[in-house]
């Protein structure tokens, strides 16, 4: 069996926790929070599911466990536009978890907003193998694309490069139906404000990155190597060296196992262009992590 560390457990992360703790998979579960008040009434809540998992909120006990769920930090709300935003006010989270993970064997799965960048920060700060840490979002913005997909009437599968924030790449071109780019624009402005739609609605996205942050935990627990989009350390790959960004990749019980190389066309590779360069700038603006 294993043991899954959610650092942070807020909406998001206890929606994990609770389909971690339900799911038969994991035997042990970790949480940890900064807010104590909030720890307590969510080990009570979990442990209130009668699921037979070991529940610890000991900080000491996350560096043992198989994988790591970054969830830590502030969430955008309807004042934060960007998730890029959000790093200055997210990086003292990441640097306590860093702290953590000298030498960490395990799986690190950064959820927590700028994404990329934090996944990038994190590889810097910790020395985790490049296959080993990984950041969310391009299987939530592929399902997006898919929804949007849908209402335009495109046939084919979805799927989002690039940052996890205003500099997506939605690829068209592995669509089945044509697409001009007037049609591309559009639907590139609806996904940017997909996830503020529901933010001014409800307060917060919740049953839509629980889900995929916990497919994302399923392939990796279940050791099937399976295609999916996330956030990854690039050293060449489509070009670019020394960033994170969505990608398409094999994934299995050891991480990354490969990038798959996709031909883009040259709207997706100009878009994609100005996604690492965008990352890039923000990652080399955090002075702790030249």
């Amino acid at each position: 069996m294993t043991s899954l560390a959610v650092f942070g457990t807020g909406k998001i992360g206890g929606g994990v926790a609770a389909m971690a703790a339900s799911s038969g998979l994991i035997s042990n579960l970790v949480l940890y929070d900064r807010n104590q008040n909030l720890l307590e009434a969510q080990r009570l809540d979990l442990s209130h599911m009668g699921c037979r998992v070991s529940l610890s909120t000991n900080i000491s006990d996350i560096p043992a466990c198989d994988i790591i769920i970054f969830t830590a930090g502030l969430p955008r709300n309807p004042d934060i536009k960007t998730r890029a935003a959000l790093l200055q006010n997210n990086l003292p989270a990441a640097r306590e978890l860093a702290s953590l993970l000298v030498q960490y064997p395990g799986i690190l799965v950064v959820v927590s907003n700028p994404a990329d960048i934090l996944t990038w920060y994190l590889w810097k700060k910790t020395g985790i193998s490049r296959s080993r840490i990984l950041g969310f979002g391009g299987q939530l913005d592929s399902a997006r694309f898919q929804y949007e997909a849908t209402l335009h009437g495109l046939a084919g599968t979805g799927s989002v490069l690039g940052e996890h924030g205003e500099h997506q790449v939605p690829v068209f071109s592995r669509m089945k139906t044509t697409t001009s780019v007037s049609e591309r624009e559009d639907i590139l402005h609806r996904l940017r404000n997909a996830s503020m739609e529901i933010i001014r609605g409800k307060g917060a996205t919740e049953y839509a990155p629980v889900y995929h942050i916990w497919n994302l935990i399923q392939k990796i627990l279940t050791n099937s190597p399976s295609h999916t989009i996330c956030s990854t350390i690039l050293e060449g790959e489509y070009g670019f060296y020394d960033c994170s960004l969505g990608m398409p990749v094999q994934l299995g019980r050891n991480g990354i196992q490969a990038v798959e190389k996709w031909n883009l066309d040259p709207w997706e590779e100009r878009h994609l262009k100005e996604a690492a360069d965008f990352v890039s700038d923000l990652c080399r603006s955090i002075p702790d992590a030249r």
